[in-house]
């Protein structure tokens, strides 16, 4: 055999295996079954076990939450970050979660529909220590986990008060769960279990009754006055018109006329 194609042989039965391994690879990527492919987003670990799958990105300095999380992920940690909103759907495929701490954050806006999808397994949310001043009672209504809201600046009105009617709170962080600003001045400072039995959504109703009935008012009033002055308007009218005939000279119709005309 000549030199050059032993030479080809040799390079061939070192580069077929090599060219095999770089398909598969390129396979792998391209058309992985997505439980093998799961991965972790960055700044994060992930723990993976038999029985749960965790997600740890506490004190990651994060400005949102990661898009790229595991979908078979139980429990997430995202405390002590710089998350400042939960939007709309958020977690909606992740539907093994069973805990959220998202505590120890800059969160000002939760949307309403911030955990949609999660709603049935989820045992824990945790939304302490952020800046949180008024929550959509969408957002929670339909959640069976306990929620933490302790350490936040809640502003006491009659959507938190429907809110705390609706779910349920972590008893041990009950007691630092206050108003730090409220419609009704005496509740300022206080536990938020004290407004659950106050007047806030009724008082709510009330201006909103008072609101009506001056809006319903005015208009009664508007008709009003454009009815006056229509008649008032057509009075003028009629008393020029009167006073237009009066001017013309006098003629007087035979009476024969007058008979046709009655």
């Amino acid at each position: 055999m000549p030199d050059w194609m032993t030479s080809m042989f040799l390079a061939a039965e070192v580069s077929w295996p090599m060219l095999w391994f770089y398909f598969q690879a390129l396979f792998f990527l391209l058309f992985c079954v997505p439980s093998y492919c799961t991965s972790c987003p960055e700044q994060c670990q992930c723990t993976n076990s038999s029985e749960a799958t965790a997600v740890l990105c506490s004190a990651s300095n994060l400005q949102e939450i990661p898009r790229d999380i595991p979908k078979d992920t139980m429990f997430l940690k995202l405390d002590a970050n710089k998350i400042t909103a939960v939007p709309n759907s958020t977690f909606r495929h992740l539907a093994h979660l069973q805990e959220i701490d998202l505590s120890k954050n800059a969160i000002e806006k939760i949307d309403s529909a911030a955990f949609k999808g999660v709603a049935d397994g989820l045992r824990l949310l945790d939304l302490s220590g952020n800046h949180i001043q008024r929550i959509p009672k969408e957002a929670l209504v339909n959640l069976n986990a306990m929620i933490r809201l302790s350490n936040n600046p809640w502003h006491c009105e009659c959507t938190l008060q429907e809110v705390l009617w609706e779910v349920k709170l972590d008893p041990d962080s009950v007691n630092e769960t206050t108003c730090q600003t409220s419609v009704q001045e005496e509740y300022t400072g206080k536990p938020l279990l004290h407004i659950l039995d106050s007047r806030f959504c009724n008082m709510h109703q009330k201006t909103t009754d008072v609101a009506m009935f001056v809006t319903m008012f005015s208009w009664f009033t508007l008709v009003i006055s454009y009815v006056v002055y229509y008649v008032r308007h057509n009075q003028e009218d009629t008393r020029k018109h009167l006073e237009y005939l009066k001017s013309l000279p006098s003629t007087r119709v035979p009476k024969e006329t007058i008979s046709m005309i009655l």
